[in-house]
């Protein structure tokens, strides 16, 4: 059995002004074209399907075009919203959509929807967990201990009917411990947000969004695709792909060595890239005869002084200049007095206390302090 995995399209998504529709109109053509070619059963599309709750008609054209491509294909999809997607939205005519083998999780009901697919090696079943917070799953089982997310992940697959004599797949779009993020993401600070990878230990394939670096975590068969496209500069560096994963026969407790799983690369129709030099330097032929001056840049030009006009000159060699900035001795000394703060290290709750004591040169009140609790609480599920 031969599954694509993908997650985070972002459709509709604009990076620095820029719009992305047109790169990610490419980017599902070659998909497509990758699946004419690898013939999978079925495609995994792992939650952050649009960039935001109100899909833009351009976001809506090219995942309908995408479906429909698919579907033509005989090829099944199995999708689940992620934290950017609407999920009553994302679900609209699903019941509809089910008959083309078009399969999107619905809104959680305390229920996750599961389907079955089969080959020469048995069934399959492949469960549908959308983005959960811990808030929403204390809904459905007041009387469960849920402190913190992997506790909610916990309490809702414990209520699933996981056959272990099958194989059985999950989506899910969370952001699972020692999982690598860049710019691109939205993530909790403090890490709250965290799952525990052995929450997933009774999956032989764990198809997860939400970051957007392709990695595994702990084990081959707990993965990342990642996005399809670059989205922030962060991620200039990345080697985007298709995963394509093959399930074969469950004849051992070690499940690992019954799947396959190969990357096959994703080309962008632009890709996103860094340059640096003085304005000079990054203006001379010889400099850029032999880039592809259509990718989207961030220049950095190390003059001393600011160039008039800059980001203008340089758009008429680099028309999808994105960003423009300086590296010389004023930048880093700016930099340097900055004293910027890893917001990762911290706790909510931490920050707003170190803000607070900056700005106004005393510490917070415990009457304060328990108003802001509340607020935190309120927002993320008392995972402050």
């Amino acid at each position: 059995m031969k599954l694509f995995h993908l997650s985070d399209l972002h459709l509709g998504k604009s990076v620095h002004g820029f719009s992305m529709l047109e790169d990610q109109e490419y980017i599902l053509k070659v998909i497509l074209s990758i699946a004419d070619d690898e013939a999978p059963q079925a495609v995994l599309i792992s939650g952050d399907v649009f960039d935001r709750n109100v899909a833009p008609t351009g976001a809506l054209r090219l995942l309908d075009d995408f479906l429909d491509g698919l579907a033509r294909r005989n090829i099944k999809v199995f999708i689940i919203s992620g934290n950017h997607d609407s999920a009553d939205r994302l679900a609209f005519g699903s019941r509809l959509m089910n008959r083309s083998g078009i399969h999107i999780s619905p809104v959680y009901d305390g229920e996750v929807s599961s389907f079955t697919l089969s080959d020469e090696y048995g069934d399959a079943d492949i469960f549908l967990l959308p983005f959960l917070k811990p808030v929403q799953v204390r809904k459905f089982f007041p009387d469960a201990e849920i402190n913190n997310w992997t506790d909610a992940v916990k309490t809702v697959i414990g209520t699933m009917k996981i056959d272990e004599n099958k194989r059985n797949i999950i989506l899910a779009h969370q952001f699972v411990t020692g999982a690598s993020t860049c710019e691109s993401e939205e993530i909790i600070v403090g890490g709250f947000d965290n799952v525990d990878a052995e929450a997933f230990s009774a999956f032989d394939y764990v198809a997860l969004g939400h970051i957007h670096s392709p990695q595994r975590i702990k084990r081959e068969t707990l993965r990342y695709s990642g996005t399809p496209l670059k989205y922030s500069f962060s991620e200039w560096k990345h080697e985007k792909s298709l995963v394509v994963v093959e399930l074969k026969e469950k004849n051992s407790a070690d499940f690992i060595d019954s799947v396959d799983i190969k990357k096959i690369p994703l080309i962008p129709k632009r890709d996103m890239l860094k340059i640096k030099g003085t304005y000079l330097e990054v203006t001379a032929r010889d400099f850029y005869k032999d880039l592809n001056t259509d990718n989207y840049y961030q220049i950095t030009l190390t003059d001393e002084d600011d160039q008039p006009n800059a980001i203008g000159k340089l758009r008429v060699i680099y028309p999808n200049l994105m960003l423009l900035n300086y590296d010389n001795k004023r930048t880093q000394t700016e930099s340097s007095a900055s004293g910027a703060v890893d917001a990762n290290r911290y706790a909510p709750i931490e920050l707003f206390d170190m803000l607070y004591e900056e700005q106004n040169g005393q510490q917070i009140s415990e009457k304060q302090r328990d108003f802001l609790d509340d607020i935190i609480s309120e927002i993320w599920g008392d995972n402050k």
